[in-house]
C-alpha cells in the first residue's frame, strides 16, 4: 500500500500555524507523507480561523478548494470556525471530518476511526460508502485542561515557538476568540520546560513563548506563574533569547517586571496591546485599564528593560470613535513610543456585542484613520531604530536575503537588519554594528 498523501493549509493566527505543524508531525509520526496544498492529496486539513467574518469566508473558500482539487480525499475541517459553525461546516457537500479547538492532539486517530467506520460501510453495503461525517466538536466553555500538542521541529531553524496557554478570560467586546477558544488554561510547566530543552539540545537558540492569550499563563495553577517559568527558562544553558509573543498592560506584574530586569535571557522586545487611547473607546472595548494605568506599566517595563522595543495592537475606527477621541489616541500612542504598530480597521464579527453597538463608522472613515496611523507606525520605527546606529547589536541571522552574501536576521531588540556574512553563521549569534535605520529592513556590518 501507498504511503497517504496529506496536505494542510492554516487560516489566522500564530498558534494556529504552530498546531497544524505540530499535527503534520503527528501524522508524518504515523507513516503519512506531506504534500503541498495545491497539489493531489489522499487527505486535506484545513485549519480554520473565525476572528472576523472575512475570516470564515476565507475558510469556506479553502474547504471548498480542497474538496474541488480531489473530491475521493478525506476533508478535515478543524479549528476556531469549526468550532463556532459546526453546521455551516457540516453543510458543505465533501466535508468528512469536523474537530472544533480541542482534539487537535487525535487528528491520526480519527482520520484511522472515520476509515475504519468507512471500511466497516462499504463491507455491510457490499458497494462504496456513504458514510456520514465524523464529528468531534465539544462544548469548549466547558474544558478545563490543556490540550498537549508539542512539537520538536520548526521549519525555521533559528527560532521555535511553544505554546504554553490556551483559551482567553477577557471576553472584549470586539473579540468572538473566547467563545472559539474556551477560558484560559496554562500547559504543565514541566512539559514546557522539556520541549525547550529538547529544542535547545537541537540547536535553537531562541524560543518564543506563544498562546492565544499568552501573560495569562499560571493564573490557573497553584504557586507558579509566568515569572516563575521565564527565570527557569533562563537557566537552560545554550538558550540564548526568550520572547514572549504577547503581553497584556494587567499582566506587567510587580513579580514580572522583577524578572525581566535580572533574567539576562528575555529579548529586550515585548508586545503590549494598547487597542485604544481613548479612555470612553477602552471602557467600550471592555480592556480593563485606562490610559493612567497604561502609562505607567509602559515606564515601569523600560524600567526593567531599558531600550526595550514595544509594538502594540490598535483597532481604528471602533464603533463610536469621535474624531477628537481618534486625535487622542494618536497623541498617546505618540507619548508611548512604541517601536511599531500593528493597525486594524474595526471589522463587525457577528455575535460580538461591539458589531450591534451604534456609531458604526463607514469603511472610508476607518480606511483613512487606519493610513494615519501606519504612517504614524512607520515614522515611530525609524525614530526607534535610528537610536541605535554605530551601536553594536546582538543578531541571531535567519535566513539569506536575496544576494547570497547578504544574511538578514533579528537583533535582541526585534529590528531585521541585513548583512554580509556567510550562511554558515544562520542560527548563531552574530555581533552586528547598526549602519542605517528604516521603518523596513534596516543595515548592518558584521563585527
Amino acid at each position: 500500500m501507498s504511503t497517504k498523501r496529506v496536505a494542510l493549509h492554516t487560516l489566522g493566527c500564530k498558534v494556529n500555524h504552530y498546531e497544524t505543524e505540530a499535527i503534520s508531525e503527528q501524522l508524518v509520526g504515523q507513516g503519512y507523507q506531506r504534500v503541498g496544498f495545491d497539489q493531489i492529496a489522499d487527505v486535506y486539513i484545513i485549519n480554520t480561523c473565525t476572528v472576523t467574518n472575512n475570516a470564515d469566508r476565507k475558510s469556506r473558500q479553502m474547504i471548498r478548494q480542497a474538496i474541488k482539487r480531489n473530491p475521493q480525499a478525506i476533508t478535515v475541517v478543524i479549528g476556531c470556525y469549526s468550532q463556532l459553525a459546526e453546521t455551516d461546516v457540516a453543510a458543505i457537500p465533501g466535508v468528512d471530518i469536523i474537530i472544533g479547538t480541542e482534539h487537535k492532539d487525535r487528528v491520526a486517530e480519527l482520520i484511522a476511526e472515520y476509515e475504519a467506520g468507512l471500511a466497516d460501510e462499504a463491507g455491510d453495503a457490499g458497494e462504496a460508502s456513504t458514510m456520514l461525517q465524523l464529528r468531534r466538536v465539544t462544548n469548549i466553555m466547558q474544558v478545563r485542561d490543556f490540550e498537549e500538542l508539542s512539537l520538536t521541529s520548526f521549519s525555521d531553524r533559528t527560532r521555535a515557538s511553544i505554546k504554553i496557554q490556551e483559551g482567553c478570560n477577557n471576553f472584549c467586546t470586539y473579540c468572538i476568540i473566547p467563545w472559539a477558544r474556551g477560558l484560559s488554561r496554562s500547559r504543565d510547566p514541566q512539559a514546557i520546560l522539556a520541549q525547550a530543552r529538547h529544542l535547545v539540545a537541537n540547536g535553537y537558540r531562541e524560543i518564543v513563548l506563544t498562546g492565544i492569550h499568552t501573560g495569562g499563563f499560571g493564573e490557573d495553577l497553584n504557586d507558579y506563574n509566568l515569572a516563575r517559568l521565564l527565570r527557569e527558562l533562563s537557566q537552560i544553558e545554550g538558550l540564548e533569547r526568550i520572547r514572549i509573543s504577547s503581553l497584556e498592560a494587567t499582566q506587567l506584574t510587580e513579580d514580572l517586571l522583577v524578572t525581566l530586569q535580572e533574567s539576562g535571557r528575555i529579548a529586550k522586545h515585548l508586545h503590549i496591546p494598547l487597542q485604544a487611547g481613548s479612555d470612553r473607546v477602552l471602557k467600550a472595548m471592555k480592556r480593563n485599564y485606562d490610559k493612567a494605568f497604561f502609562r505607567e506599566r509602559i515606564a515601569r517595563v523600560r524600567e526593567a528593560l531599558p531600550d526595550v522595543a514595544i509594538t502594540t495592537d490598535v483597532i481604528t475606527g471602533f464603533p463610536g470613535e469621535t474624531d477628537a477621541e481618534f486625535r487622542e489616541g494618536y497623541e498617546f500612542i505618540e507619548e508611548m513610543q512604541f517601536s511599531q504598530l500593528h493597525v486594524f480597521q474595526f471589522s463587525k464579527r457577528t455575535g460580538t456585542p461591539a458589531a450591534k453597538m451604534a456609531g458604526q463608522l463607514s469603511n472610508e472613515v476607518k480606511h483613512d484613520r487606519s493610513r494615519k496611523l501606519i504612517e504614524l507606525s512607520n515614522r515611530l520605527a525609524v525614530d526607534y531604530r535610528t537610536k541605535f546606529i554605530g551601536e553594536v547589536l546582538s543578531v541571531i541571522p535567519e535566513v539569506v536575503y536575496g544576494d547570497a552574501s547578504l544574511l538578514l536576521g533579528h537583533s535582541d531588540n526585534y529590528i531585521p537588519i541585513v548583512f554580509a556574512g556567510n550562511p554558515a553563521l544562520i542560527g548563531t549569534v552574530c555581533a552586528v554594528r547598526l549602519d542605517r535605520a528604516q521603518s523596513d529592513i534596516s543595515y548592518g556590518t558584521l563585527i
